[in-house]
């Protein structure tokens, strides 16, 4: 039987294509709000761009640089408030900023800049900004390239878990009446009297069905574009990431490392470091998007500059990560560096009651939904009344689950995830609800052992047993591509 089957003859108020961070922040500002909402994602929930960025919230002191104080502003405002919203997925996070003599940034400049930064997160930001001489600053990073070093500065941003952040929100939303359906394909989509017909197809137990829904909501991200009457029109980069052993690299700050223009973070992520990311034009399949030898080379080349005394190898990774960033065309032929684009989101009606929401970040999700749902109460009677998604907090996930770093390696997750958190394949488990594939060096052996677990939650037999290992076998080399076997 479809899952479709259970919602088959509801007509809806909202749908919202994609399961990502956006997609999920608009179920969830919907529901509250009281609307009949449906959101279908053709994969897993957060599987595209939401469950590989570099896990920060911030206002991007580089985008200051720009001169984008709005942008900034906007951003550091939603950062502040998530850490009020969601303290068990926000942790405060130092960074510093070294400066090297000859290097594209100035320590003056820097200092200001910090300082500005501050004032643009409401006036207090999650940790007073300074500047350091450069002895302060080996004393905080030791192991930092000495030859040239002027000094630095040190700001704060917020560290997330982007995956969980995603199943959080939907757990909210579900909480207030939405129903969320991963591996649910959009398939057609047609204006029909005051709203639309849309068919959906169940991806798991096979099956169509049609439903009526009064507006829509194409929060589809890297995949956005050629939805129903969509005009949304991307720009797409690759991001790369890496993680090494804390011991390997061991940093207590997340360290900002510039190469020209460009800025990579080395991050503290528990026993492990993240490192990354980059940022380059990227035109193939999003869902097909891979890390491969010469990222790792350069992401490494920068870091040991910094860190020579690291000399980290491909041998050194525990596990690697690719997205792609769905970034708004400008529509000119040169757009410039794909670092100089933009990060703002856009809101567009692209015909009655339908709503396109691309570009952005994920730390502006929460309102770019609330703008999205905004524009929803054009075309719906009664108007719907007000969000309330900047003062809610966010539901969190039974304990053990929901957190910063993965959490323990046990039957009883793997329960919860199957039976709480929509996880139907051991690649959902492993790289999205868990992270365990990304912080474990021993995966494949851990896969085995967690397959085994949900062999009896989900009713698998010996050949689905092998076909989810093959499954997830095939997502891992994805996620590992251009990391040593």
């Amino acid at each position: 039987m479809s899952r479709l089957d259970a919602v088959s003859g509801t007509k809806f108020d909202v749908l919202v294509i994609g399961g990502g961070i956006v997609g999920a922040g608009v179920a969830r500002d919907a529901a509250m709000r009281g609307l009949r909402t449906l959101l279908v994602e053709m994969s897993d929930f957060a599987s595209g761009t939401s469950s590989r960025s570099s896990r920060l919230l911030h206002g991007g002191l580089r985008y200051l640089a720009q001169g984008r104080l709005g942008l900034v502003r906007e951003a550091s405002l939603e950062k502040m408030r998530l850490s009020r919203l969601a303290p068990h997925l926000c942790r405060p996070l130092s960074f510093v900023f070294p400066v090297w003599k000859g290097g594209p940034w100035g320590l003056w400049k820097l200092s200001a800049g910090v300082r500005v930064y501050d004032l643009l997160c409401g006036g207090r930001n999650l940790g007073r900004s300074s500047t350091l001489r450069a002895a302060e600053l080996l004393g905080e990073v030791p192991g930092l390239r000495e030859e040239g070093l002027r000094g630095g500065v040190r700001y704060f941003d917020g560290f997330t878990n982007d995956a969980r952040l995603v199943i959080d929100t939907l757990r909210s939303a579900a909480a207030c009446g939405a129903t969320v359906m991963n591996y649910a394909r959009l398939v057609a989509a047609e204006r029909a009297g005051d709203g639309w017909r849309v068919a959906v197809r169940d991806e798991l137990a096979g099956g169509l069905r049609e439903f009526e829904a009064r507006t829509v909501v194409n929060a589809a991200g890297a995949w956005a574009e050629g939805l129903g009457p969509s005009r949304v029109r991307l720009r797409l980069t690759k991001g790369v990431h890496l993680v090494v052993r804390q011991a390997e690299l061991p940093v207590s700050h997340a360290v900002v490392l510039s190469e020209g223009r460009r800025i990579l973070f080395a991050i503290p992520w528990g026993e492990r470091v993240i490192l990354g990311t980059t940022d380059t034009d990227y035109s193939g399949d999003p869902a097909a998007v891979r890390t491969e030898a010469c990222d790792v080379e350069y992401v490494l080349g920068v870091v040991n500059e910094a860190f020579p005394r690291a000399r980290l190898e491909p041998g050194d990774l525990v596990a690697t990560w690719a997205g792609v960033r769905p970034l708004i065309a400008s529509g000119r032929e040169r757009e410039g560096a794909p670092s100089d684009i933009s990060r703002s989101h856009r809101i567009r009606v692209a015909a009655p009651g339908w709503i396109d929401v691309a570009g952005g970040k994920l730390t502006t999700y929460r309102l770019m939904a609330e703008q999205a749902v905004d524009r929803l109460g054009e075309f719906l009677r009664p108007r719907p009344p007000a969000s309330r998604t900047a003062e809610a907090p966010l539901e969190a996930a039974a304990a053990g689950l929901s957190g910063l770093l993965p959490p323990p390696v046990t039957r009883e997750v793997v329960r919860r995830c199957c039976r709480e958190e929509w996880a139907v394949h051991l690649d959902d488990v492993m790289l999205r609800r868990t992270s365990w594939h990304f912080y474990h060096p021993e995966q494949a052996e851990m896969a085995g052992r967690v397959a085994e677990w949900m062999a009896p939650e989900l009713g698998w037999d010996a050949a689905r047993l092998r076909q989810e290992r093959e499954r997830y076998g095939e997502a891992a080399e994805f996620a590992t591509a251009g990391a040593p076997e």
